[in-house]
C-alpha cells in the first residue's frame, strides 16, 4: 500500500513532464514548418512578380503597384464620381490569364454589380475600383493571393493563376 502511494505520484509526475516535453517539441517542429511556407510563399509572391512584369514589358503598358501587390492603369478617363466603399459598383469586365484565355466577361454574362467592400468580389477588385471614378477605363494585374489564391476558381481559372481584369465603371449608386 505504501509503496503504490509513492509509485503512483512519480509515474503522475512522469506522464506530466513526457506531456510537456512533447508539448515542447511540436511547438519546435511547428515552428519550423511555418518557417518553410513563409519562405515559399515569398519565393512563390516573387515568381509572380516576375511574371507580371515580363507581361506587362511585352504589351508596353505603363501600370503602377499598389503595397498590396494589385497592378493597375488607367488608359481612359472618366469625368464622374470617385468610388468610394459601400457604392454599388457596375462595370463591364473580362478576365484573362497571362496566356490570353479569357476567362469571364460582360460580353457572355452581363454587367457585373456589386457593393464596394462587402467581399463578394476578389480582393483586388476591391482594392482596384476604388482607384476609378464613373466613365474610367482600366486594366487590373491581380496575383494570385488577391484573385483565387492556390485553387483557382473551380471552374475557369486554374490554380494559382494571375488574373488581367479589363474594366469600364459604367456606375455608382
Amino acid at each position: 500500500m505504501k509503496f503504490s502511494k509513492i509509485i503512483l505520484p512519480i509515474l503522475i509526475a512522469l506522464i506530466l513532464f513526457s506531456c510537456q516535453n512533447e508539448e515542447k517539441k511540436e511547438k519546435k517542429d511547428w515552428s519550423k514548418i511555418n518557417n518553410q511556407l513563409i519562405d515559399v510563399n515569398k519565393y512563390l509572391v516573387q515568381e509572380d512578380v516576375e511574371r507580371i512584369e515580363s507581361y506587362i514589358k511585352r504589351n508596353e503598358w505603363n501600370m503602377t503597384q499598389t503595397e498590396t501587390g494589385l497592378w493597375y492603369e488607367i488608359y481612359e478617363n472618366g469625368n464622374g464620381k470617385q468610388a468610394e466603399e459601400n457604392d454599388i459598383a457596375t462595370m463591364n469586365y473580362s478576365v484573362e490569364l497571362l496566356d490570353g484565355t479569357v476567362c469571364y466577361s460582360s460580353d457572355s454574362l452581363g454587367t457585373m454589380t456589386f457593393k464596394i467592400g462587402k467581399g463578394n468580389v476578389e480582393s483586388g477588385i476591391q482594392e482596384g475600383i476604388l482607384l476609378l471614378k464613373v466613365g474610367d477605363k482600366a486594366r487590373f494585374i491581380i496575383p494570385p493571393y488577391l484573385a483565387h489564391g492556390l485553387l483557382g476558381d473551380d471552374n475557369k481559372i486554374p490554380v494559382r493563376s494571375i488574373i488581367v481584369y479589363n474594366v469600364e465603371l459604367l456606375s455608382l449608386d
